[in-house]
């Protein structure tokens, strides 16, 4: 495969209408994160970008009920989840809003490329207007009973009851969702992109991707299988990026158009806090960087599909995705997670009474990677105390507590010459299990990944209680001292394995092992770099606090309540 000089990470643009949920975790902010920190461990060089998506009509909804401006909305909104973001431990290099200026210019420059070079088609459709509020009414103005299984309160773009998606003109008797009153159709000219003609290209482009995920590669064909229709990139609604075209007020750019080129004006702005303007054209128009998109499955068409064909469509030459490791769906306590009825796990409100870590490895080894999983919290639990707590931080606080009470806090005397055969093999395994760690990540397989991780713990346990310095103290200290001091070079291994995935923790760790180098860059080469005797040690606390029943009862008890 081609070898790269960067990489380039996004993750779907967090739509700002509310909290973010597990459901979003799972799906593409912790993958791209721990992918994000585990190439910096390995020394690549990589950027990490992403924003909130905050133009669309569940904005301007949410707003009007709030009674204040869709700009007061997003930008409480995008506190909310950037504070989220940051206390969760998510590494971006930057966090942006798509209702910035500079998002603004280059959506417009963009569509204006496209435009001018012939690649958008216009069309003329017919679509409700309410005479009432003076205005077409955008998919989620509308409402009326479905065409498909006659519930009422069927939206203009879906049924909440069958799931099925809809055309607004579809829905019977609808109503104007604001003043209930009839509306009319009127006809309403727009801009499209004609996916159709690009299926070729797209399609050509993505029978090269072989190594993709075979689940994100067969949705595509099943798009491809149906036919690529045109797609609008305008409609009419007043809160959006305005359409930089003469005689088209009233008409902003379709949300979904805009939302991926924020991955570009996020780069910019990067770019601009640099003090380079230009520096983000190496990450979107040279052919040596690699970009990843990290999604839920709900996203892989505009990925996938739509965003690529943009891409080969401007004037300018971009880069394509080399991957979108797309993730499917998590589930929360075997029901489905839903935003509309609040049945769902808040991040916010998570980490009010839980440590971020737990989250972070839990969803790590339960990760919707090519299939549909489930979260519970009894589960979270048991990842805590079982894995967390037993495997990793029960082994460092027994290796700690034996360095600090019989060799004065300090790596005691060793050197390679006097390590026996179980010495040998146990930092052999733990190698092995290093080795197997990287492959598997490189390869996007973050649970196999967490699996060797947690394979190492149990080698570094393993070997504690049969090299059993509890016993050797008693008659042999030169003997202990080198047990100890195997098990903290295991430990370090453990260390770098477990920090993409549990930084605080693992941060923390190192500084015990006394090691001042940051432990997110460049950390792997020293993963198995032996400690130097007589190097002091800091002083360990527990790692990872038992969760207990009654906490896990009370949060089992809030969903049920919401269930009712």
């Amino acid at each position: 495969m081609k070898k790269f000089e960067r990489t380039l990470i996004t993750a779907a643009l967090p739509y700002a209408n509310g909290d973010i949920h597990l459901g979003h975790l799972a799906g593409a902010y912790l993958p791209a994160d721990i992918y994000a920190r585990f190439l910096r461990l390995t020394g690549e060089d990589v950027l990490f970008i992403c924003g909130s998506d905050e133009y669309g009509v569940p904005i301007t909804k949410t707003a009007e009920a709030k009674g204040i401006t869709p700009k007061e909305l997003v930008d409480q909104n995008y506190k909310s989840i950037f504070s989220s973001f940051k206390n969760f431990g998510m590494s971006f290099d930057n966090y942006s809003q798509t209702s910035r200026d500079i998002h603004t210019e280059t959506a417009q420059a963009f569509f204006t490329d496209l435009h001018s070079n012939g690649k958008l088609r216009q069309n003329t459709t017919d679509q409700f207007y309410c005479a009432q509020c003076d205005r077409f009414l955008a998919d989620r103005y509308v409402e009326g009973t479905c065409p498909k299984c006659s519930a009422e309160g069927a939206r203009g773009d879906q049924c909440e009851k069958c799931g099925a998606a809809l055309n607004q003109i579809e829905l019977v008797n609808p109503v104007c969702a604001e003043d209930g009153t009839t509306p009319e159709l009127r006809a309403t000219t727009h801009w499209f992109l004609p996916l159709g003609d690009w299926q070729p290209e797209i399609e050509q482009w993505l029978s090269e991707k072989p190594h993709w995920k075979e689940n994100v590669l067969n949705y595509c064909r099943g798009w491809f299988e149906d036919g690529l229709s045109d797609r609008a990139a305008t409609r009419d609604l007043h809160w959006g990026v305005k359409v930089p075209l003469e005689d088209h007020e009233g008409k902003v750019m379709y949300v979904w158009f805009d939302a991926p080129i924020g991955y570009i004006s996020s780069t910019r702005e990067w770019a601009n806090e640099q003090g380079d303007s230009e520096a983000w054209r190496k990450w979107w128009q040279d052919d040596s960087t690699r970009l990843l998109h990290f999604i839920g499955k709900d996203n892989i068409v505009f990925h996938a599909i739509m965003f690529p064909g943009m891409l080969m469509n401007h004037s300018e030459n971009w880069i394509l995705p080399d991957n979108v490791p797309a993730n499917e769906f998590l589930n929360l306590e075997g029901g489905k997670l839903s935003t509309s009825r609040g049945y769902a796990v808040w991040l916010p409100e998570f980490l009010e009474n839980f440590p971020a870590d737990t989250l972070r490895y839990t969803l790590s080894r339960t990760l919707p990677e090519t299939r549909d999983t489930n979260f519970s919290w009894e589960g979270l639990q048991a990842r805590n105390n079982n894995e967390l707590g037993n495997n990793f931080g029960n082994l460092a606080n027994r290796i700690f507590s034996f360095a600090h009470k019989y060799f004065d806090g300090k790596v005691p005397q060793w050197s390679d010459s006097v390590l026996e055969d179980i010495d040998r093999e146990a930092l052999n395994q733990v190698e092995v299990h290093l080795g197997q760690w990287r492959t598997h990540l490189a390869n996007f397989e973050i649970k196999l990944a967490m699996e060797e991780a947690f394979s190492a713990g149990q080698v570094g346990n393993r070997y504690f209680d049969e090299s059993a310095p509890f016993k050797s103290r008693k008659t042999d200290m030169d003997r202990c001292g080198v047990s100890i001091s195997v098990s903290l070079q295991i430990l370090k291994a453990l260390c770098v394995m477990m920090a993409p995935v549990t930084p605080f923790a693992m941060e923390k760790l190192w500084s015990w092992l006394g090691q001042d180098s940051d432990l997110h860059t460049n950390s792997f080469i020293h993963a198995t770099t032996p400690l130097p005797s007589g190097l002091e040690l800091g002083k360990q606390e527990i790692l990872f606090p038992r969760i207990e029943d009654e906490q896990i009862e009370a949060e089992q008890e809030k969903l049920k309540e919401l269930q009712d």
